[in-house]
């Protein structure tokens, strides 16, 4: 798993604060940014995610119900709403960021509570709380 990944596994598990995440999100370049919102889309539906995450997600994201990521994830068909999502303008994005990986957080728990409460080689379930954080995100 590259380091990328585990920082928004790490964030989605509630391990490493979000307003951390938010800060080295909105220091990355447009195209990064961009980047990391389309590997989010893709984690969430590699965990399962599904449109009745949507409320529950922007709940957590801490975004209201009116901002437009919040608006298309309830819509369905949510690869199709995640595409846009991604897409949206760049003053839009870290609403987005938050709000995937508010979704990641809520489908990922549900998928680990479901099939791999018994244990599981999934190497982003395996990763430890007290991450050195600074090194994660640089």
């Amino acid at each position: 798993m590259d380091r990328r990944t585990a920082v928004l596994n790490e964030l989605a598990q509630g391990l490493r604060p979000i307003g951390q995440g938010v800060a080295w999100f909105g220091a990355l370049p447009a195209q990064d940014q961009f980047e990391v919102l389309r590997d989010l889309g893709g984690h969430c539906i590699q965990a399962r995610a599904t449109v009745e995450d949507g409320p529950e997600s922007v709940r957590l994201a801490g975004i209201r119900a009116t901002h437009t990521p919040a608006v298309l994830i309830t819509r369905g068909q949510l690869a199709g709403q995640l595409t846009k999502i991604i897409n949206l303008p760049h003053d839009e994005r870290v609403k987005a960021f938050r709000l995937l990986v508010a979704l990641l957080g809520v489908a990922d728990k549900r998928r680990r509570e479901r099939f791999c409460a018994d244990g599981c080689t999934h190497a982003w379930h395996q990763l430890a709380a007290g991450t050195d954080t600074e090194a994660a995100t640089t």
